[in-house]
């Protein structure tokens, strides 16, 4: 009698010309099944021409998929190139390659992500197209600049008070027409408190007394030499970010080639302030050349709010079949954390998405409008704490953002009185129910009634 096999029948193999690469930032190791070549296992440095080679070697052994692990930006160059040469190339999550504790060496590394993506278990990373990826990456860029600059109004606020100059308690914005047009004249050596106050902007709500009042101070000229750098940092980097505005704007009108026109005109605006730091150029009439919806009616959404919905999600969709999908990768919704059918756990995912951020910070905002969705925040955040309404208000304008992009729903505030009236509408449905089913039926108060 023959000895049965010891060796286990290991994991199905459906891809058997996958290849599997760990990013480093000195050399990248490159793994491919042994049936391709006599040497699975090779070593590249990280140099452009370097990888260049590996991208010839992969299509010279016959693989047709790519995986690999987004650590840091080391994989950029690295996954391009390789997209370059025809190859699917699939950016994994470090979560999901994650291989057994201990004995852990870049050749393992390389040949896990190969065994794993060989056998279909890895899921590729939303990334955007060409296009897309460029806008990203000029509104990162931008929101950096802004950054930068946001320091250097700090060290102007510090040398104005130095100088016991309180312009930022009378003035709610120094950045604002009159603030920079008495720091712009206190740079430039004016040190008259009523010279300076007549510079005061006729929508500024302290009056000239009050602003002169607060602009005698100790002029000294050390102090007076920090507020000029800091304003010329200021100005430097004010500069830079027009320079973005303009690139985000070419994006625009490459994206907006060969759209059929939308027969509909553009809806008003629903507000017509000017926002601070917005982009120096009309992206609501951009944007609705690009897609054909105005998702600026939808509350909490601005004109930045949905220019940055654009760069990081993309303009087709459906590549999430439905809305909870696109909430799941957002981490909006809640976490299925079970364990012997007991919920351990159902916070939502930790993230560190830029949209997340700005969608979060809507949601605070729009909580305090008169609105359905401010009605909706308000409700939860009695109810179940400011934290989670955050959340939940959150998804429900990623929600209406994905029905606008994927259906093209027009949407229309219903308003608050509305929707306290649905919601008091379920509450009665919910304890007629209840009552009914206890042998009770529900009467209304007649004298509350009337």
């Amino acid at each position: 009698m023959k000895k049965k096999s010891t060796l286990t029948k290991g994991l199905p193999v459906i891809n058997p010309t996958a290849a599997g690469v760990d990013i480093g930032s000195m050399f990248h190791v490159v793994s491919v099944d042994p049936s391709l070549s006599s040497e699975p296992v090779q070593s590249f440095n990280a140099f452009t021409a370097d990888i260049n080679r590996m991208a010839d070697w992969l299509v010279e052994v016959g693989v047709t998929s790519v995986a690999m692990e987004s650590t840091g930006v080391y994989w950029v160059a690295v996954y391009e190139i390789i997209q370059e040469r025809g190859l699917d190339v699939i950016l994994a999550n470090a979560r999901e390659t994650r291989s057994v504790p201990g004995r852990k060496t870049d050749v393992n590394d390389a040949q896990w992500i190969q065994r794993l993506h060989s056998c279909g278990l890895l899921k590729a990373s939303f990334m955007p197209e060409r296009d897309i990826a460029a806008l990203r990456c000029y509104l990162r860029t931008r929101e950096r600049l802004l950054d930068y600059a946001a320091a250097h109004i700090q060290h102007m606020q510090k040398a104005l008070t130095y100088m016991n100059i309180q312009l930022h308690h009378v003035i709610s914005d120094v950045t604002g027409v009159t603030g920079m047009k008495i720091i712009r004249a206190i740079a430039d050596g004016e040190r008259n408190p009523a010279a300076l106050a007549q510079m005061r902007d006729n929508r500024c709500k302290a009056s000239i007394e009050t602003i002169c009042s607060a602009l005698n101070g100790n002029y000294q000229p050390e102090h007076v030499f920090s507020l000029q750098r800091a304003l010329l940092l200021y100005d430097a980097y004010q500069i830079q970010v027009k320079a973005c505005d303009v690139e985000i704007e070419k994006v625009l009108i490459i994206l907006s080639q060969g759209k059929p026109l939308n027969p509909e005109p553009l809806p008003k605006p629903r507000h017509k302030t000017k926002q601070p730091n917005q982009i120096n150029f009309d992206v609501r009439t951009s944007l609705y050349a690009v897609i054909g919806v105005d998702l600026t009616q939808v509350h909490g959404i601005g004109p930045y709010l949905a220019l940055r919905f654009i760069s990081e999600c993309g303009l087709d969709l459906s590549r999430w079949p439905t809305a909870k999908h696109f909430t799941s990768w957002l981490t909006l919704c809640p976490g299925s954390k079970i364990s012997g059918g007991k919920t351990l756990s159902s916070h939502s995912r930790k993230s560190n998405n830029r949209l997340v951020a700005h969608l979060r910070l809507a949601a605070t905002t729009v909580g305090r409008t008169e609105t359905a969705l401010g009605a909706f925040y308000r409700r939860l955040s009695a109810r179940i704490g400011k934290a989670k309404a955050v959340t939940a208000t959150a998804r429900k304008i990623a929600v209406l953002f994905y029905n606008a992009m994927r259906y093209g729903m027009k949407y229309q505030d219903p308003g608050v009185d509305k929707y306290e009236q649905d919601y008091k509408d379920r509450v009665l449905k919910n304890l007629r129910r209840r009552a009914a089913g206890l042998g009770f039926k529900l009467q209304p108060n007649i004298e509350s009634v009337s």
